[in-house]
C-alpha cells in the first residue's frame, strides 16, 4: 500500500509550469522562477510533505523546482520522459496540452509509484554546480560557432573581432572551470566522488565535473541503468531467431554526447 497520500504532476516549460493533482480535475500554472516557485509551495504547503512530485526532464528548466523541492526535503521523481509518453500512448490519448501533461504525470505516479526512484541531491552544492556546468557547455558552443565563422570564406573582414571574441570565450571558459574545481574541492562529497569517477578509464576533470552535474543519480544506480541512462547502453534487437544489430540511444541528451566521444 503506497505511504503516499496524493500524487502532484508538474509540466515543465521555459516559462511556465503547470501543476496537477491525481484525481483532481482542476490544474494551476505558475511563472518558471523563483518568484512562482515560492507561490506554489505557499500554494501547496498542505499537500507537499505527504505527496509525490513527478516531473519530466527537459533540457534543465526542471532544475530550478526540482533542487528547491528537494532542498526542502520534498519527494520528487524525475521522470524519463519517453517512459511517460509510452505510458501516455497506452491509454489512446493523442491529444496534448500542458494540463493534460500534468494530470498524466501525476495518474503515472499514482499507478507507478512504488517502482519509482526519488532524486536524491548529491550535495547541497548541486544547484550551483549545475548553473556552471551548464554555462560552460553554453559558452563552449559559442566558442564553436565563432571558430567557424572565422574560417567561414571572406572571415578576413571580420577577423580581429572573431578572434576578440574566441580569447574572450576562452577566459570564461577557463574561469567558470576554476569555479567549478573550487566548488568541487569545497564540498567533500562532491569531492569524493569525482576522484572515484576520475578512476574510470578516459574520465578525466572535465568528464567527471560534467557528470557530477548533470547524472546526480550516480551513485543509486546499478552499471546498467548509468549506462542506459546515458545513453550509451547497446538496445537489444532480437525477435525469435532474429539477432538486430545494437545501437545506442535515448538517455538524457545533455550527457549522452560527452559519454559517448
Amino acid at each position: 500500500m503506497s505511504h503516499y497520500q496524493n500524487f502532484i504532476g508538474i509540466d515543465i516549460g521555459k516559462f511556465t509550469f503547470v501543476v496537477a493533482m491525481h484525481s483532481n480535475s482542476s490544474c494551476k500554472e505558475y511563472e518558471n522562477n523563483a518568484k512562482g516557485i515560492h507561490t506554489f509551495l505557499k500554494d501547496s504547503k498542505a499537500h507537499l510533505p505527504s505527496s509525490l512530485v513527478i516531473l519530466e526532464t527537459t533540457g534543465g528548466y526542471e532544475m530550478e523546482l526540482l533542487l528547491t523541492l528537494c532542498d526542502k526535503n520534498y519527494h520528487v521523481h524525475r521522470a524519463n520522459t519517453r517512459k511517460v509518453k509510452s505510458f501516455i500512448r497506452s491509454f489512446g490519448n493523442t491529444a496534448k496540452t500542458d494540463s493534460l501533461d500534468a494530470k498524466a504525470l501525476a495518474l503515472y505516479g499514482f499507478e507507478r509509484h512504488d517502482h519509482l526512484k526519488l532524486f536524491t541531491l548529491v550535495s547541497k552544492q548541486q544547484s550551483t554546480l549545475y548553473a556552471l556546468v551548464q554555462r560552460r557547455k553554453n559558452l563552449k558552443q559559442f566558442l564553436v560557432a565563432e571558430k567557424n565563422r572565422a574560417k567561414a570564406p571572406k572571415a578576413s573582414v571580420i577577423k580581429s573581432s572573431c578572434e576578440l571574441m574566441i580569447k574572450t570565450l576562452i577566459d570564461q571558459i577557463t574561469q567558470i572551470t576554476k569555479q567549478i574545481e573550487a566548488l568541487i574541492n569545497s564540498d567533500p562529497d562532491l569531492l569524493a566522488r569525482a576522484e572515484m569517477l576520475k578512476e574510470i578509464p578516459g574520465v578525466g576533470d572535465i568528464t567527471a565535473q560534467d557528470l557530477l552535474a548533470l547524472m546526480p543519480e550516480l551513485g543509486t544506480l546499478t552499471g546498467k541503468q548509468a549506462a542506459s541512462l546515458g545513453g550509451v547502453a547497446p538496445r537489444a534487437n532480437d525477435s525469435g531467431k532474429f539477432h538486430g544489430y545494437r545501437h545506442t540511444g535515448r538517455g538524457r541528451d545533455s550527457i549522452k554526447p560527452t559519454l559517448f566521444v
